[in-house]
């Protein structure tokens, strides 16, 4: 059995991680994953100037560090239970490419919290836990709460 869990730092994703390790420990699960999709939001950055261009690339950079630390912790939350895990770090719309790699990757769950840190624009657009229900046609999600 093969278990991808997302995780964006936030309560709901800890959550997430708490129940992909509760079903993971009573399981034969033989692949256990957490994944981050950090979103690309500059579109059409040749339209920018170069001091946008550098401020954006510097607070990127800034936000990897961030994500390596919040991988690092689900990691090590996985270990601390006995649970070989891996992590994936991607860039690009979450949603889809949670979907992507859960089902490109033939996993058997996709385990999400039900609101991350998107806040207001998550509110209005639509949560990236919603989309990936929709769009994961090929396996299971769990969405927790």
């Amino acid at each position: 059995m093969k278990i991808l869990v997302c995780t964006d730092g936030s309560e709901q994703s800890q959550k997430a991680l708490e129940k992909a390790a509760l079903i993971a420990g009573g399981c034969n699960v033989n692949d256990v994953a957490i994944i981050h999709v950090n979103e690309e939001d500059l579109p059409y950055m040749e339209a920018y100037s170069r001091n946008v261009i550098e401020r954006y690339m510097q607070i990127k950079e800034e936000n990897k560090k961030e994500i390596e630390r919040i991988l690092k912790e689900a990691l090590k939350f996985f270990e601390e239970k006995g649970i070989k895990a891996r992590t994936i770090f991607k860039e690009g719309h979450p949603a889809e490419t949670i979907v992507e790699v859960g089902c490109g990757e033939n996993f058997d769950f996709i385990v999400i919290g039900s609101r991350g840190l998107g806040g207001l624009k998550k509110a209005l657009l639509g949560s990236v836990s919603n989309a990936v229900v929709q769009q994961a046609e090929k396996c299971s999600v769990i969405v927790v709460r």
